[in-house]
């Protein structure tokens, strides 16, 4: 195959067309581009949550906007803490400390890279204000376990489902499972307008919080608003709405063709020494925004990295490990470094909540080293998927031979 892989950073792996074009038109003439006075995306709002199948759902500006909001409708004291996994965007653990709260980081299972219960509880104490689960790459955390230890400790749960659009666990869509679900708009998510977020819930108090956070706290429509607490600008605009809006009745069929496709490469791989396709349960539904190896490094000499620079030499996007090193590595959380030289709120942590040694998280560990994540859209043919397993049994068997 000639071509290069469709990608998700552009026009090649993105499906944009007349209906984003006719909606931004629709706003444009309209000459309101500001959300509290349109009405698009209260309609992409409304959409989504009917979608979902919950009571509310709001936009947002960003997922790390949506993050931020989810954790403040909690409303942490602080010195609180949020258990979280440390592998996950920044987006998802910032906010966190923003609100005057400490990520308590759990251990993940290495073969599905998600936390559980049992890496959870262990992390809870006192001070555990709400746990917060990624269901990483849209494969869907076990959330039943971890629903049943939140609620004997009556923790509220934050549903990171910013790479999960439409994955299921035992039949339920994720973000309906936990107390907030969240989700991202970015460039390359399921759903995209460059930029922005969405919150959803079935708690009619958090959902008034949360609509409050987003806009200053002030209550819009209400007899006598006023900004009632410490709130930021966090609304996504008309026109970001119109582009997001014109895909959700594309999404099903999206994440279908992920999914679709996922199966083949599956298929293609399952008798490749030291190559692993992603681990899903059979109760779950992967929605498979990235697709992801799992590598073998006593099988396939040079591990993640070499297969990697394999398929790099032919065009693909292969990035081992996901992200280079676990949150908890980075110097945000190594050198405390939030609000000028305060260290806040890591000031008011317990020392166990900010041990970080690698030991303490030996999923972690072996998660990383093993993971290598390719490149996957709703581009995707099958052409696109053969090509893919031809690259990756034609290097592993390079390195094979080139290790006898």
């Amino acid at each position: 195959m000639n071509e290069p892989l469709p990608s998700d950073q552009d026009a090649s792996g993105r499906s944009f067309g007349d209906g984003e074009l006719a909606l931004l038109a629709e706003v444009l003439r309209s000459g309101t581009l500001c959300s509290t006075r349109g009405s698009v995306v209260r309609s992409f709002e409304r959409r989504f949550a009917e979608t979902l199948g919950v009571r509310h759902a709001w936009a947002c500006s960003s997922g790390t906007a949506a993050f931020h909001t989810a954790v403040a409708a909690i409303d942490p004291e602080p010195g609180d803490e949020i258990v979280a996994s440390p592998v996950t965007d920044m987006g998802a653990l910032a906010p966190i400390l923003y609100q005057g709260a400490i990520p308590v980081f759990a251990d993940i299972d290495a073969a599905t890279c998600n936390v559980t219960a049992a890496t959870i509880e262990p992390c809870l104490g006192a001070r555990t204000r709400a746990i917060a689960v990624t269901h990483l790459f849209g494969n869907p955390c076990d959330m039943r376990p971890i629903l049943d230890l939140a609620r004997g400790r009556g923790i509220p749960v934050i549903e990171d489902c910013a790479q999960a659009f439409l994955a299921r666990d035992r039949g339920r869509t994720v973000g309906t499972l936990g107390t907030i679900g969240v989700f991202s708009l970015q460039q390359g998510k399921h759903v995209t307008c460059g930029e922005g977020g969405l919150v959803v819930t079935d708690d009619d108090a958090l959902a008034r919080r949360m609509n409050l956070f987003i806009n200053k706290a002030w209550g819009y429509g209400d007899p006598h608003p006023d900004h009632t607490f410490l709130a930021l600008n966090y609304r996504l605009s008309e026109l970001q709405g119109a582009v997001a809006l014109a895909q959700l009745p594309r999404l099903a069929a999206f994440v279908a063709r992920r999914i679709a496709n996922a199966a083949r490469l599956t298929a293609a791989l399952r008798n490749l020494p030291g190559i692993g396709a992603p681990q899903v349960r059979p109760e779950s539904v992967h929605a498979y925004w990235r697709f992801c190896l799992r590598v073998d490094s006593e099988v396939l000499p040079g591990g993640v990295v070499a297969l990697g620079a394999r398929l790099r030499e032919r065009g693909i996007a292969a990035a081992p490990r996901y992200i280079q090193k676990p949150a908890f590595a980075c110097e945000v959380f190594q050198q405390q470094r939030t609000f000028g030289a305060s260290r806040w709120p890591f000031t008011l942590a317990r020392p166990e909540a900010l041990d970080y040694r690698p030991c303490r998280f030996p999923g972690v560990v072996a998660a990383l080293d093993s993971l290598l994540v390719l490149p996957w859209n709703e581009r995707f043919e099958e052409k696109h998927v053969d090509f893919l397993a031809a690259c990756i049994h034609e290097a592993a068997g390079g390195l094979m031979r080139e290790a006898a």
